[in-house]
């Protein structure tokens, strides 16, 4: 009997072994990413639009995205992906950056038109000598009428250097994560219930023209006279299954499924996600009584702490600690062990 199994167990050791989600996994209560192998443009990418406004550096390696007076630029993953770990190094257009979007984010918008699913990092640009925001939003099957945003600044100035933003995304929960910090998770509950984003999609990355809404709601526009605005990607990271856009089968192995699914956060993890979102939230959409009297139904709001410090429209009443100047910090990485936020 044993004989008979050995082969079997042998098999499945080799594979979570050999498998690279295998290898994040047995780091992920530390949030390590880096043995996930990283695609050149070419392996994993085209271009949507901007023409010359996109630019390939290191052999592909590293993508340059402009924002000028005629165009933005985008590109996106050559396939769907159903659940995975995506990731890119991200460097910000520095100086006056009011208006600017860039995007990093997953979206089906293309396929189903009604019904679309996403996942968002947008970083909102702002006037001199103010921070970048960064922002998450999470759309499922179409539920754009209710918009799921959390809105943070940052422990960091991503003007000065490449900081990594990802998404873990699996039957379960989404999970996002900068420098391997988790600072938003998502599980899938009965209160989300079909708003939880479950079909597949493409990978995105994309810089744009949001004067109209960006910063301060549309009161900074973009300053031309400071393009061209450009936004640096690098280690790009697709860990995830891709399917056929036809009938949306895949050839990934049930182990893979098994092993991405089995993803989540140490105890460690859950207080550095916990420490950063009370210091660096800034609005929170379970908390915005003026858009939302009835708060979303996955909400369970903390009414002590939202009406304490959030104002009615779920933005954070004040910033007790004091805004980090620009230039103050000059470290390109902040890892768990020295996140102090």
């Amino acid at each position: 009997m044993l004989s008979s199994l050995f082969p079997l167990a042998f098999f499945f050791l080799c594979f979570f072994a050999c498998s690279p989600l295998s290898l994040f996994l047995s780091d992920a209560s530390a949030g390590v990413t880096h043995s996930l192998p990283t695609l050149s443009f070419e392996q994993g990418y085209t271009q949507l639009f901007g023409d010359g406004n996109l630019m390939l550096l290191r052999d592909g390696k590293r993508v340059h995205i402009s924002l000028d007076e005629r165009t933005g630029a985008g590109f996106a993953s050559q396939d769907l992906y159903l659940h995975g770990f995506f990731s890119a190094s991200i460097k910000l257009p520095s100086d006056y950056a009011a208006g600017v979007v860039v995007a990093f984010y997953m979206s089906n918008g293309d396929v189903y038109a009604k019904t679309h699913d996403e996942l968002d990092f947008e970083f909102l640009g702002n006037i001199r000598g103010r921070e970048w925001r960064v922002q998450t939003n999470v759309y499922g099957n179409g539920s754009t009428a209710v918009g799921r945003e959390e809105r943070y600044d940052l422990w960091f100035d991503p003007t000065e250097d490449f900081h990594q933003y990802s998404i873990l995304w699996n039957h379960k929960r989404i999970i996002f994560y900068i420098d391997s910090v988790p600072i938003r998770e998502i599980v899938r509950t009965g209160a989300i219930g079909g708003c939880f984003p479950s079909k597949p999609m493409t990978l995105y990355a994309t810089i744009w023209d949001g004067s109209t809404w960006a910063t301060s709601g549309g009161r900074y526009k973009v300053n031309y006279k400071y393009a061209p605005y450009v936004a640096e990607f690098e280690d790009l990271i697709i860990g995830g299954c891709a399917v056929n856009p036809m009938d949306h089968s895949s050839g990934c192995e049930k182990p893979d499924t098994a092993i991405s699914d089995s993803l989540t956060m140490s105890l460690e993890q859950r207080a550095l996600m916990d420490r950063f979102r009370r210091r660096h939230m800034t609005y929170y959409y379970c908390y915005d009584r003026d858009r939302y009297p009835i708060p979303p139904p996955e909400c369970n709001a903390d009414q002590i702490e939202a009406r304490l410090f959030y104002g009615r429209d779920g933005v954070k009443l004040g910033d007790h600690r004091g805004r980090r100047r620009r230039g103050q910090n000059k470290h390109s990485r902040v890892t768990q062990a020295d996140a102090a936020f």
